[in-house]
C-alpha cells in the first residue's frame, strides 16, 4: 500500500482519496460478522466464551485454569457476565480462577485476557494472550487485520471501490456480496433472518423485569401494544420501537441473538429489516440481499475501523448498526448504489462522537433506548438519501476513518468502563 502523510490543508484530500483506491487488502466473511449466539455482549461475553473454548482445547491437561481480564474486559465484565461465560465453559472440567485487572490495558485492544492452564503442582503448562475485538471476533495481535479463524474473501474494502464496481458491471452491493461469498452464503443469510424474526417474536411476548440491580422493566410488548391503537403515520414508528426494544430486550437478558454487527447494537437491523417484511410487504429473497448489502457496509468498518465499543465507543456499535440498517432499507426501497451510500454515510455520521458509558456494566442504560432510535434514524436516513441524487461531500469511507480517529481520541473512561458519561455516579451492586 501506498502511504501518503498529510498535512492541514485540504488541497491534500484529493490525492488522499485518489491514493485510498489503491489500497487492495481483503475482507473477511459476513459469517465473521453476523454470529448467532446468547447475549448481552459480542466482545465481553460471546467473545471470551470462545476464547475459553479455544484454550480448554489446545490445554486440556490441566488440573486448574486462571483468566486474568484487562481493562474494559475487566471493567464491565460482570454486568456482561464475562465470567459466568468463562466458567460455563471450564468449571464442568476444571476449576477456574478469574483475575479482574480494569486499570490495566494492553497495548493492543481494550479486551484482552490472559489464559493459564497448571499442573497438579501450581507449575504452568500453557498460557495464552488473547483479545476480544468485537462482534464476538477474536485476536492474538499480530497485527489490525489478525482475526482468529477467519478467511479473506473479499478482494475490496472499501464502500467508494464497491460501489465504482457495481456501475462499472450495472450490478448492485448485494451481487458483489454473491460474487466473493458464493451461492451458499444465502443459506447462511436465511437462517440469520430466521433468528432475527425469532428475536423480535420472542422479545414481543415476554415481560416483566430484566436480570441485574437496575430492575429496568420489559417495554417491547407495552409498545407494540400501543402502536397498533395509533394512525399509521405514527403507529408505523411505534412498531419499529417495539421491535428494536424487543431484540435488544432478549439480548439483555441472554437470549439468543445476531450480532449486527455486535450484541449491544443487535436490535437495529432486525428492527427495520421486519418493518419492511411486515408493513411494506418486502418478501424473503428482498430481505436477505438487503441483509447482505447491510453486512458488507458493516463489513468495511470492521475492516477499517472497529465495531468494539471499548475501542471505538457506542458510535463502533449502535452508530455502524444504523449504518447498515439505512443501507438495507435505501436498497429496500430502490435506492441507487450511490444513493445506498448516502444513506450509510448519514447513519454512521449523525452518530459520530456517541461514547460507550453502560450503566453499571449492563447493556440496558442506555444501550436498549439507542436501539430503537437509531432504528428510526435509518429510516430517516434512507428518507433523505432517496429525496437526493445520491451526490454528496462526504463520502461513506471518509465518515469511516473520521469514526476511527475520533475513537481512538476518546478517553478511556467513555468506551465501555463504565467509569464516565451517564454511567458516572451509579454504583453496581454485583
Amino acid at each position: 500500500m501506498i502511504k501518503v502523510k498529510l498535512d492541514s490543508s485540504c488541497l491534500a484530500w484529493p490525492l488522499f482519496f485518489l491514493f485510498s483506491t489503491l489500497d487492495k487488502s481483503t475482507m473477511k466473511s459476513l459469517k465473521e460478522l453476523y454470529r448467532i449466539g446468547k447475549g448481552p455482549s459480542s466482545s465481553h461475553t460471546m467473545g471470551p466464551q470462545r476464547a475459553a473454548k479455544l484454550f480448554l482445547q489446545r490445554c486440556g491437561n490441566a488440573s486448574s485454569y486462571e483468566v486474568t481480564l484487562y481493562g474494559s474486559l475487566a471493567a464491565t465484565g460482570k454486568g456482561h457476565m464475562t465470567d459466568v461465560a468463562i466458567e460455563e465453559v471450564i468449571q464442568p472440567y476444571h476449576s477456574v480462577k478469574i483475575i479482574w485487572e480494569p486499570q490495566t490495558f494492553l497495548s493492543f485492544h481494550p479486551n484482552g485476557m490472559k489464559f493459564v492452564g497448571k499442573d497438579v503442582d501450581g507449575d504452568i503448562l500453557d498460557e495464552w494472550t488473547v483479545f476480544s475485538i468485537g462482534g464476538g471476533a477474536l485476536s492474538e495481535g499480530n497485527g489490525d487485520q489478525d482475526e482468529l479463524g477467519a478467511k479473506d474473501v473479499y478482494e475490496l474494502n472499501k464502500l467508494g471501490d464497491i460501489q465504482n464496481w457495481c456501475y462499472e458491471n450495472g450490478r448492485s452491493y448485494w451481487e458483489y456480496v454473491e460474487k466473493c461469498e458464493g451461492p451458499e452464503i444465502w443459506d447462511f443469510l436465511a437462517n440469520i433472518w430466521k433468528t432475527m424474526k425469532e428475536a423480535i417474536e420472542r422479545g414481543l411476548e415476554h415481560e416483566g423485569v430484566l436480570p441485574g440491580p437496575l430492575k429496568l422493566p420489559r417495554k417491547a410488548a407495552n409498545y407494540y401494544t400501543k402502536a397498533n391503537g395509533y394512525r399509521a403515520s405514527l403507529q408505523s414508528r411505534g412498531l419499529v420501537y417495539a421491535y428494536a426494544l424487543a431484540v435488544s430486550e432478549e439480548n439483555a437478558s441472554g437470549g439468543i441473538i445476531v450480532t449486527a454487527p455486535t450484541c449491544g447494537a443487535c436490535g437495529v437491523l432486525p428492527a427495520v429489516l421486519y418493518h419492511m417484511h411486515k408493513a411494506h410487504e418486502m418478501g424473503e429473497q428482498r430481505i436477505l440481499r438487503a441483509l447482505a448489502t447491510a453486512g458488507l457496509v458493516g463489513n468495511v468498518v470492521k475492516q477499517n475501523a472497529s465495531i468494539s465499543g471499548a475501542d471505538v465507543g457506542c458510535q463502533g456499535e449502535v452508530g455502524v448498526a444504523c449504518a447498515m440498517a439505512s443501507a438495507a432499507a435505501c436498497q429496500l426501497f430502490g435506492g441507487s448504489p450511490s444513493q445506498v451510500e448516502y444513506a450509510a454515510e448519514m447513519g454512521l455520521e449523525h452518530h459520530l462522537g456517541m461514547t460507550c458509558d453502560p450503566v453499571c456494566g449492563l447493556v440496558q442504560i442506555p444501550c436498549i433506548e439507542r436501539n430503537a432510535f437509531a432504528a428510526a434514524r435509518a429510516l430517516d436516513a434512507d428518507l433523505y438519501a432517496s429525496f437526493s441524487d445520491g451526490h454528496h461531500r462526504v463520502s461513506f469511507d471518509r465518515v469511516v476513518e473520521v469514526m476511527r480517529q475520533t475513537g481512538h481520541d476518546l478517553p478511556s473512561l467513555y468506551k465501555e468502563t463504565s467509569e464516565g458519561g451517564l454511567a458516572k455516579g451509579f454504583k453496581s451492586k454485583f
